[in-house]
């Protein structure tokens, strides 16, 4: 409980004093007009409250991955809870609110174009097609897993496969139609049911005398019921994304960015966002590390299951809320996914658009991007979960990895504190590399090479940036663009 406690205050504390910081180097200016003020087209470009595009940027960047990637993660034990705290307040963040505000200083740009202006063209291309596949995998994933759970709620004949084509249909519609007409309307309702679920939970779990685990010295080592096969570092650090890091925001970040009316909104909107993911994260990995009496009964389980963490959240839902309350639980859990794979179809959308200089305003225009990627997603839904699921986790990572060593570029570059994003993007940097090295989905290596070489392409990384930094020295801009 104490351990809980503690982590949860050091979230909130890094959102009242740490992203004030960040604003102050970001240097905001509340009358320089917003992407939503000077470039309002009705679609896209639609200024909105900062509540609800607060909610909505929850909504969006909340999948499954702060749930299903944290009751994954509570397998490694207590050591989560250090991950989810630091690597949300000093990691994810700064990468949500430093890729949100570059966007709203560019125009309401896309991710992909910013990278490319601040790493140059051959890296914008890389990360263009990089991208629209991490977002093809983000909206098959988050196709898959709440179609599975509807449909172990439903009669037999609304099977999985029905429930597919329901989601898609819905896609379809989100990603077509003006931000303000779906997503703007419902999904803060949506966001507030989503906190309203995680925080039910954890206080049924409290007032039903569960004990939750502390981060004790004994307690510091590996609990994964595997541990030769996943080790803490770097499984855990990929495992949990979406509730720590994930460059799947950074997608995201660009479509509230050409909602918001305020460049002080940036703070609330993209750090506070992060802030309310992690501790979602941090609910469910204490709720799974508890629950089935301990975290090897939890491994036990989840061998048993075959890894279904739907399986998890539907069991522990109905068995703390009720049927009343596990209704509303599970409904949080499915519209979590499905609100946040229509707006990664939306952000392909726009990407591409972006690519092809297209006019997102006619809905023609909008179809010929949308219905390939759409396509594609269809055909991915019949591959294995857990396969989607492990690449897109490391596809994640590896953009919120270039996405820190941009910011990094671009604080340089304005004479700021770049060694907030340095020091995330080089052990980023070390966590991807490592991974695919070692990982069964990668080149499956031992780690007397994974980690050697995961460490020399670091080093390698960092020596790059200090010959850029030595060669630009000079060069550095005074006047933000």
């Amino acid at each position: 409980m104490i351990t809980f406690i503690i982590s949860l205050a050091i979230l909130l504390a890094g959102y009242i004093f740490y992203s004030k910081y960040l604003e102050r180097i970001m240097e905001v200016d509340p009358d320089r007009p917003t992407p939503a003020t000077s470039m309002s087209d009705g679609v896209d470009f639609v200024p909105m409250p900062w509540w609800r595009v607060l909610l909505i940027q929850f909504l969006n960047i909340a999948g499954l991955g702060p749930i299903f990637g944290a009751i994954a993660g509570a397998l490694w034990g207590p050591v989560a809870f250090l991950w989810i705290v630091l690597g949300t307040i000093f990691a994810g963040a700064v990468h949500d609110y430093f890729s949100g505000m570059l966007s709203v200083r560019h125009n309401g740009l896309s991710i992909t174009e910013i990278i490319g202006i601040y790493l140059g063209k051959a890296a914008k291309q890389i990360m263009r097609v990089f991208s629209v596949v991490l977002l093809i995998l983000v909206g098959v994933v988050f196709i898959s897993g709440p179609a599975g759970i509807l449909a172990n709620l439903t009669p037999l004949t609304l099977d999985f496969r029905f429930w597919v084509w329901v989601i898609f249909i819905y896609y379809i519609l989100a990603t077509l139609l003006p931000i303000d007409k779906i997503i703007g309307k419902i999904y803060p309702i949506f966001g507030l049911a989503l906190v309203f679920m995680a925080l039910s939970l954890i206080v049924a779990l409290m007032v039903k005398g569960y004990a939750l685990p502390e981060l004790t010295p004994e307690n510091w080592q590996n609990f994964h019921y595997d541990k030769e096969k996943f080790p803490i570092f770097p499984m855990l650090f990929i495992t949990i994304a979406c509730g720590a890091i994930s460059g799947f925001h950074a997608t995201q970040s660009p479509l509230m960015a050409r909602c918001m009316k305020n460049e002080k909104e940036g703070r609330k909107v993209f750090y506070g966002a992060m802030v309310m993911e992690g501790v979602v994260a941090l609910i469910w990995a204490a709720i799974s590390m508890s629950f089935f009496g301990g975290i090897r009964e939890l491994g036990e389980m989840m061998v048993a299951q075959k890894g279904n963490a739907a399986w998890v959240v539907n069991e522990i839902s109905n068995s703390l809320l009720g049927k009343l309350g596990a209704v509303l639980a599970i409904l949080g859990v499915v519209a979590a996914p499905i609100t946040s794979g229509d707006t990664a179809f939306r952000s392909a959308r726009l990407i591409v658009g972006d690519l092809l200089r297209f006019n997102q305003r006619p809905i023609k225009n909008r179809l010929i991007v949308t219905i390939p990627l759409f396509a594609i997603g269809l055909v991915l839904t019949k591959i294995n979960f857990d396969v989607v699921w492990r690449y897109f986790a490391w596809a994640n990572q590896t953009l919120a990895t270039v996405v820190l060593w941009t910011i990094t570029v671009y604080l340089f570059q304005r004479r700021k504190a770049y060694w907030i994003t340095l020091l995330p993007a080089l052990f980023m940097t070390s966590v991807v590399t490592t991974y695919i090295l070692l990982a069964p989905e990668g080149f499956t290596l031992s780690k007397a090479i994974s980690y050697p070489t995961g460490f020399a392409v670091t080093m390698i990384s960092f020596a790059f940036f200090l010959a850029y930094s030595k060669k630009n020295y000079n060069n550095r801009q005074i006047i933000e663009k």
